[in-house]
């Protein structure tokens, strides 16, 4: 048995090494080389000297961080109904089936939706100008796009809180709001770090809803990277940056998986 498991393992790890490891090392690599192919340390210089590569960096933090808060705000009272519902089964394929469609087609299926002839310009009285190409609605859609991936967590840790806890905590006189706030919220709490990993990090680097629905108007570093690999042909600077998004992504984890471990 213990051969069968080295066996397994060792197929676990080869897939690390060639689909996270190599791809990094790639990029370290890269990062290291001009446009012309010559070696420098420029791209790093012209990252960490550049006013508006940092204010890229703190433009992805931000949009990141306020899809993270509205995917939030949305999912943990949807994951809470959906504890206590009789259907759980039903209303968690809906949640999932939104993923099993292309990104492609559900961003431009809103395009419709925002534009200054859809519904949403029509119910709003934005009939003038529309919600196309503007923050609220990049941030609208990267919410929706990113919903199930923070309700699925929170509702995996309310659904495991065991009932009794509830019932002793309304025998000894707590009120909803105090068992709630007292054993519901902190015992959930693992399901919303989760949920914020989740979220958070795929939306630092996000450039297909940004393009799409923001247009030109919004600008992360994802879109950076974009940029750099396929219009100017900078690929060590578009790995520079990459290489600068993955630390990124590590001390959110870090920073996370700390607060997790305290809770």
């Amino acid at each position: 048995m213990n051969k069968k498991y080295r066996a397994l393992s060792s197929l676990y790890y080869l897939w690390i090494v060639l689909f996270i490891i190599a791809p990094i090392a790639m990029l370290l690599y890269q990062s290291f080389f001009d446009i012309y192919g010559n070696f420098t340390f420029d791209n790093y210089i012209s990252y960490f000297r550049s006013g508006n590569y940092i204010k890229m960096t703190l433009n992805s933090f931000l949009t990141a961080f306020l899809i993270t808060i509205t995917t939030l705000i949305l999912a943990y009272p949807f994951a809470y109904f959906l504890t206590n519902s009789k259907n759980k089964e039903f209303f968690l394929l809906l949640v999932t089936l939104p993923t099993w469609i292309n990104l492609l087609l559900k961003a431009y299926a809103f395009i419709g939706l925002l534009s200054k002839h859809g519904p949403i310009a029509q119910v709003f009285s934005l009939v003038s100008e529309g919600l196309l190409f503007t923050n609220p609605a990049f941030v609208l859609v990267a919410s929706y796009v990113e919903l199930p991936f923070m309700i699925l967590p929170i509702f995996r840790a309310l659904d495991s809180i065991p009932n009794e806890y509830l019932i002793a905590s309304e025998d000894l006189g707590a009120s909803r709001w105090q068992t709630f706030r007292k054993i519901i919220l902190p015992l959930s709490m693992d399901g919303v770090i989760a949920g914020s990993q989740a979220v958070f990090i795929p939306s630092l680097s996000l450039f297909l809803i940004t393009r799409i629905i923001g247009g030109n108007k919004i600008i992360t570093l994802g879109t950076a990277v974009e940029e750099h690999y396929l219009v100017t042909q900078n690929w060590g600077m578009g790995a520079t940056i990459g290489l600068v998004l993955i630390v990124l992504m590590f001390v959110v984890m870090s920073a996370l998986n700390t607060r997790k471990d305290k809770n």
